[in-house]
């Protein structure tokens, strides 16, 4: 039976210095982050996932982007060693809450780097972003644990954002959805759907042909409902401030053992 399950974490009270590398920064309000996060958290809830909060990182100001800490295949985590130094704290209370949860548990190791929003999985292919936050090592350490549990890896080259999910997610066909300004290799995905706006080219999968995506993507949820699927819409304005998606503030564990 498969799990429902979504991490979250609380935002922590120095987002507003959270890490921005290809925006400008601009002022982020903090209290209106904490609502819009708990709006987000009610939104997975409201469509059957339960949310598991990972214990607060007050000082890390980027603990929030949960999905950086770790990449999930079935029921096996891969501990993330992001390439900012400044969020290596973030890991240890995601590994914590994973172990808990019956999860097998592998790290990401020195001299390796990956974030896990370098990391979109279509069925058994895992997408790996190369050349931001992680790298090549990291991938290496990537296709040691997943490829010999039947996952095929494919390294994808990333110079224009900071993350491969800041271009590109998938739907339920697995078709790739991207904007194609901020693409390198758009050519690497087989079946591909080009989007009108940059925050259009984030969607978490709800089930049921609902795709949850940011409000600030309006044409992107038009074009996507006029082709059979259900958008769901979220406000995370100060997210996107710091460079954030809607598939950074959840990992969705979706083949635990239940």
């Amino acid at each position: 039976m498969p799990s429902r399950k979504a991490l979250i974490r609380r935002p922590s009270p120095r987002l507003a210095e959270g890490l921005v590398t290809h925006l400008e920064r601009t002022p982020v309000d903090t209290a209106l982050a904490v609502e819009q996060w708990e709006r987000y958290g009610a939104t997975l809830r409201a469509h059957g996932w339960e949310t598991v909060e990972v214990d607060p990182a007050d000082d890390c100001p980027d603990g929030v982007f949960v999905e950086d800490t770790v990449v999930m295949f079935r029921n096996v985590a891969l501990i993330c060693r992001p390439g900012a130094l400044s969020r290596r704290a973030e890991t240890a209370a995601v590994e914590e809450e994973l172990v808990r949860l019956g999860c097998s548990v592998n790290w990401i190791r020195e001299p390796g780097t990956l974030e896990g929003g370098d990391v979109l999985r279509t069925g058994d292919t895992i997408y790996v972003g190369l050349g931001g936050r992680t790298n090549a090592a990291g991938v290496r350490q990537l296709r040691a644990v997943f490829e010999p549990l039947g996952a095929r890896v494919v390294a994808v080259p990333v110079t224009k954002v900071l993350h491969l999910k800041s271009a590109v997610t998938a739907l339920p066909d697995s078709t790739a959805i991207g904007f194609e300004p901020l693409l390198d290799a758009w050519s690497l995905f087989p079946r591909r759907l080009s989007v009108p706006e940059e925050p259009g080219a984030h969607v978490v999968l709800l089930g049921g042909g609902k795709l949850l995506i940011a409000a600030s993507a309006p044409r992107t949820a038009e074009l996507l409902s006029d082709l059979g699927h259900e958008p769901v819409p979220v406000d995370i304005s100060e997210f996107e401030k710091l460079e954030g998606c809607v598939t950074c503030l959840s990992v969705r564990l979706r083949e635990l053992y239940v």
